[in-house]
Order: C-alpha cells, then sequence, then structure tokens
C-alpha cells in the first residue's frame, strides 16, 4: 500500500509539473523606453500609435502557443510603399498591395521567417479568410526609425491587410483591432 501511495502522489507531482509548464504565458523578456519621434516621422494611417518620450514598452522573443484555434488580436497593417508598415516586408523585401490578404505576425509566431509565405487561416467576424504571412510585427523592437517610431508589437498579433478585414466582412467603421482565432494552413 505504501508504494502505491508514493506512485500515486509521484504520478500527481508529475502531473502539476506538467500542467504548469502548460499554464505558462509568455512574458516580457524586456522594456525599451520611448522617445518622442522627430516631427513627421510617425506614419499614424490606421490609427498607429507613436512612441511617447519617458513611457516604458513591453518587449518579448515569444507568443502564446500555436494550437489548431490560436486566440488573436487583429490589427490594420498597410503593406504598400509609404504605408504605416514601415519598410518592404521581412519576406520577400517587396511591399505589398492593401487588396492582397497578407499579414504580419508577432515576432514568436513569425518564429524565425519559419512561416514566412506560408498561409494561416483567420477566422472572426463568423467568417474565415485564408491569408499569406509577409512579414514580422517586430515585438522585441520599436521607438526608432527602422520601426517607424511606433511602439514594439504585442506578442499577440495579427496585423493584417485591408483585404483581410473586407473577406471578414467587418464594417470599415470597426476596424482596427478585434478578437480573432487563427491556425496555419495544411
Amino acid at each position: 500500500m505504501k508504494q502505491v501511495c508514493s506512485s500515486v502522489f509521484l504520478f500527481l507531482g508529475f502531473l502539476f509539473l506538467f500542467l504548469s509548464v502548460e499554464a505558462q504565458t509568455c512574458r516580457p523578456s524586456g522594456r525599451i523606453e520611448g522617445q518622442n519621434p522627430p516631427p513627421g516621422q510617425c506614419n499614424q494611417e490606421n490609427d498607429s500609435d507613436c512612441c511617447k518620450d519617458g513611457k516604458w514598452y513591453s518587449t518579448y522573443t515569444c507568443s502564446p502557443p500555436v494550437s489548431t484555434k490560436t486566440k488573436a488580436t487583429l490589427t490594420l497593417n498597410s503593406f504598400e510603399a509609404g504605408g504605416d508598415g514601415g519598410g518592404p516586408s521581412e519576406c520577400d523585401n517587396e511591399y505589398h498591395s492593401d487588396d492582397d490578404p497578407v499579414v504580419a505576425l508577432s515576432t514568436g509566431w513569425f518564429n524565425h521567417k519559419k512561416r514566412c509565405l506560408k498561409y494561416i487561416n483567420i477566422y472572426g467576424n463568423g467568417k474565415s479568410v485564408r491569408a499569406k504571412v509577409v512579414d514580422e510585427c517586430d515585438s522585441t523592437m520599436g521607438c526608432d526609425s527602422d520601426h517607424d517610431y511606433q511602439p514594439p508589437c504585442p506578442n499577440n498579433i495579427v496585423d493584417a491587410s485591408k483585404a483581410v478585414w473586407k473577406a471578414l466582412e467587418v464594417p470599415e467603421s470597426d476596424w482596427g483591432d478585434m478578437d480573432i482565432y487563427w491556425s496555419d494552413t495544411d
């Protein structure tokens, strides 16, 4: 009986350890201090935020775990030259039309370019759309010229072109951010 109890406690201990590791969330990896951008240097198209002097912003090297139904926040971004997305896309060094369903993923989900030019399914507003991953929404850096003087991206963002929002049939007055789910395509 003593050995059975020991085995049960050992099993429960391993189960607790496994569940506590699984329950851990992606925690900030650091912080950067914002500075006001030089005049005219932060593109606020699509209601993008600009860094603020003295404000601290969390950075992340990870994102929440990916599943068949990964919860995320859909945001609006322009991937065109001169748009609020900044420079050309990380995956192909090209700009992309806002009429194409393309996205940028937070750093952890971008996964060192492993999702570059692959497709994901996005589910929101009772609809779904297939979109191509073309860029990273950088969660590790920001508030500089390379990042259009915008803060680091949160760790749970799918930053999408206008085409994605249209395909999800979200009224234009509601574009900006929305809770969605996404998954890798087969």
